[in-house]
């Protein structure tokens, strides 16, 4: 008996039954969404051996000139027509003449072709549109990147009958059909397989013809753009119960296009979605008829509902949420750099306090990162990929990062945040973090088991040819193929063992790296960590076998550091991309400590939560003997603000062409405000050598010029005008009327003047489009002469402006404001 032979009997065929016996059964649904999609860069960091040579080689992602011409027309026009405190607080929906420019300039139609009608965008640009929409309006932001993410569109262009996308895709370009898709339920969230929506195939007299169609029944809610649309894609469960397709009863989880006019269809009412006025709601059908051919790919696609969503949502997920987190980290970095600058406190600026400087250095860190991850992903997007795990990281990471960055803002701007109204930049943006965390995938469930749980299977270089292996209903067919994979499994980590030890002992001096300078050092510490992540998921995946599905703590741990050495990866493949820009390396050092920090951490997390302590313990000596990434030092930290506090090229590629120009709305003032306080600074500063405190004084003597002092007194009057907040008067914030939000269940019973007045229905069920019925005010006593009248409602007010504090006939230094504490009393600001 030859070596090779022996070992198949006494090691891999006792190993393939035992493993076999242990790991789970791995359910339909769960195969269809770990084989979607693509793995990509993911799967090089899971080998331990990164080749670095390989990341550089990825071209960065570029816009064609047509579409630079789109965002520097259609883009830059619709930007400006867009008023996001009208828009939420007065109309509750984007303006007519928005909705007419949208269809017209076919901005629903980005990612359909144009020999379908469609603007024929690549992935790179449609994030860019997304981006550059978001940083003025949510609501513009969010109705732009829903039709080109998962939904109709998509779904037929990947998986539609060619009539389907001859007849559906140039309507839903040209914005003749508003698209909306239904997914989630009451009863299915994020466990989306588990949808009660039903779809039975039956015969049906139509216009005198029998039809062999789909009777649907379904409720459906949070449904982005439902309200509005008129075409639904809709998921549901399908079964053949009568045989008429002679296929199988149960057929599973399809795809439908449903008109939403079609009877039984209750659509049209509205969700608020925390204080965001998107069109968003939900919708129900009952016995609604449609014919075979409504099923997406027709009949033959039947069944393959969730393999396609899975398939679509594998892109999707990486370009919309991630671009509008981008805009996010972007604008919160660039604002509160600019307000930190101008807005002083006890003399200084309050950029200058160190406490407000570590929250402007995460912001510029988060930007940097955020934006480099967004393109290195459409990247690979436009390079025909469709990442799945990396999709997944984007998604989680880049609404994390978006959140902490809010709140950074909201912390460094304190009050001038908190009042809303029209000169408040950030409070629609805070009110949205919310509803980017929960979408496309809740962020709890994205970290503990999709993006280590599924990129385990689908990014490791052999766990996924195991498990078909193991699955294979031919026994002897799925030992061999085993044995073949096992062995070569357990070369892969014996080998990845001794790097991993070599470099961690080293501190990653013996990883190979390219020739980059300054950064070069960073690429071997990130050789190290993948070293030693590689061999972590494989002894942890050895332990706990199929059990990691439960421990989902470690797999989330194990998910945060695959995810932060893509994202670090994608900081230093920006920082070649750009040229290597001196300027920027505080912020690509700041992000490399930040993140090797965190994977050192979540190494230690996972190590000390193994079952097995031997094992840990032998781990820990292996990979990591002693934590050496302590996050970013102080002065590391005080660099990093410094780069928000003055104007500066890392400056305006940290906004990332987001900034506005010099104006009178509350973004442009900031702006002049900025470019104000910088311009005068060197004046102030010779003053204060001078002893000088007050300019004014100073022009009288003639310390000063009149140029001068007129400069100094543009720069206050300016960030005087920047550190206003908004008022009302009263009746302006008091409902009134129908104006008033009444839940249902909640609302006031009808005069009754018959008894045919319809009950009001409970919130959670979906009604037909109608007006929503309003609350009457209470009858008045009745009159011995006359019966009682029901008081008429009054119509609503939209919220007015508000009034203009009087400006003092000479502007104050913005330190003495009138909300500042006394020179006695500790910051009430930030420091």
């Amino acid at each position: 008996m030859d070596f090779n032979a022996w070992r198949r009997r006494r090691i891999s065929e006792p190993a393939y039954r035992w493993a076999r016996n242990a790991m789970p059964a791995m359910s339909a649904t769960e195969r269809e969404a770990i084989e979607a999609g693509d793995s990509w860069w993911d799967a090089d960091l899971f080998t331990g051996n990164p080749d670095w040579r390989k990341l550089l080689a990825v071209p960065p992602a570029m816009l064609t000139s047509d579409e630079q011409r789109f965002l520097d027309g259609p883009v830059r026009e619709l930007c400006g027509m867009l008023d996001e405190w009208d828009i939420s607080w007065n109309r509750r929906d984007l303006p007519p003449q928005v909705w007419a420019f949208l269809k017209a300039q076919r901005f629903f139609g980005m990612i359909i072709p144009r020999r379908h009608g469609g603007l024929g965008f690549s992935p790179y640009a449609h994030s860019e549109v997304v981006r550059r929409i978001s940083a003025y309006s949510i609501t513009a932001g969010v109705t732009v990147m829903v039709p080109n993410s998962l939904g109709p569109g998509e779904l037929l262009m990947q998986f539609g009958t060619q009539a389907q996308r001859d007849y559906w895709l140039p309507r839903l370009a040209d914005g003749s059909e508003v698209p909306c898709f239904g997914l989630t339920s009451p009863e299915a969230g994020s466990d989306a397989a588990s949808m009660v929506d039903t779809g039975i195939v039956c015969r049906q007299v139509v216009d005198g013809r029998e039809l062999i169609g789909i009777r649907l029944n379904w409720h459906k809610r949070y449904i982005t753009l439902g309200p509005v649309a008129t075409v639904l894609g809709l998921a549901f469960k399908m079964s053949d119960p009568d045989g008429i397709l002679g296929g199988a009863k149960d057929i599973g989880i399809s795809v439908a296009l449903v008109p939403t006019d079609a009877p039984g269809v209750e659509i049209g009412r509205r969700h608020l979605p925390a204080m965001q006025v998107f069109q968003n709601g939900p919708n129900s059908g009952r016995d609604v008829f449609v014919p075979l051919d409504a099923l997406i790919g027709g009949v033959e696609r039947a069944g393959q509902g969730w393999q396609m969503l899975m398939s679509a949502l594998a892109a999707g997920r990486g370009i919309s949420l991630p671009s509008l987190s981008a805009a996010a980290t972007a604008m919160c970095a660039h604002t509160t750099g600019m307000y930190a600058r101008v807005r002083e406190q006890f003399g200084i600026p309050i950029g200058k306090f160190e406490g407000v400087q570590e929250r402007l250095a995460s912001l510029a860190g988060n930007a940097y990162l955020v934006e480099a991850a967004r393109r290195l992903t459409c990247a690979a997007l436009n390079q025909g990929v469709k990442p799945a795990v990396v999709s997944g990281i984007m998604k989680y990471h880049a609404t994390e990062r978006m959140r902490t960055s809010v709140n950074d803002a909201m912390d460094v701007h304190a009050g001038r945040a908190v009042m809303d109204g029209p000169s408040n930049y950030l409070g629609s943006l805070y009110r949205a973090v919310p509803i980017a965390i929960t979408v496309e995938g809740a962020n709890i469930l994205t970290r503990n088991l999709i993006i280590f749980g599924q990129g385990a299977i689908r990014a490791h270089p052999y766990l996924m040819p195991e498990i078909l292996a193991l699955g294979n209903p031919d026994e002897e067919r799925g030992i061999e193929v085993f044995h073949d994979v096992f062995w070569r499994h357990l070369r892969h980590a014996g080998m990845n063992t001794l790097r991993a030890i070599g470099r961690a002992w080293t501190g990653g001096m013996l990883a190979p790296a390219p020739a980059s300078g300054p950064v070069a050092g960073h690429y071997r510490r990130l050789s190290r960590y993948a070293s030693g992540f590689a061999l972590l998921a494989d002894a942890t995946l050895a332990q706990l076998g199929g059990g990691l599905k439960r421990r989902e703590m470690i797999s989330a741990r194990l998910g945060d550091i695959l995810s932060e050495l893509y994202l670090l990866s994608a900081v230093l493949k920006r920082w070649e991309d750009e040229g290597r820009k001196h300027d920027d390396l505080p912020l690509v050092r700041w992000c490399m400590a930040q993140g090797c920090a965190s994977i050192e951490k979540s190494m230690d997390q996972a190590l000390r939560n193994l079952p097995v302590k031997a094992l840990s313990w032998g781990l820990r000596a292996a990979i990591l003997p002693l934590r050496l990434a302590k996050g970013p030092d102080d002065a590391l930290t005080r660099e990093c603000a410094e780069l928000l506090l003055k104007p500066s090229p890392t400056h305006v590629r940290l906004a990332a062409d987001l900034q506005r120009e010099p104006g009178e709305d509350p973004l442009g003032l900031l702006t002049r405000a900025f470019a104000l306080a910088d311009a005068v600074q060197p004046i102030r500063d010779r003053l204060r050598q001078s002893n000088v405190r007050d300019w004014r004084e100073a022009h009288r003597r003639g310390a000063i010029t009149d140029a001068q002092a007129a400069q100094l007194e543009a720069a206050e009057a300016t960030v005087l005008k920047v550190l206003q907040v908004d008022d009302f008067a009263p009746e302006a914030l008091t409902p009134q009327g129908e104006g008033a939000p009444v839940r249902a269940q909640e609302q006031e019973p009808q005069p009754q003047q018959s008894q045919q007045q319809p009950q009001p229905q409970q919130s959670q069920q979906s009604q037909q489009p109608q007006q929503p019925q309003q609350p009457q005010q209470p009858q008045q006593p009745a009159q011995p002469a006359q019966p009682a009248q029901p008081a008429q409602p009054q119509q609503p007010e939209p919220l007015r402006q508000p009034q203009q504090p009087q400006q003092p006939q000479q502007p104050q230094p913005a330190q003495q404001q009138e909300d500042d504490p006394p020179a006695a009393a500790k910051p009430a600001d930030n420091p």
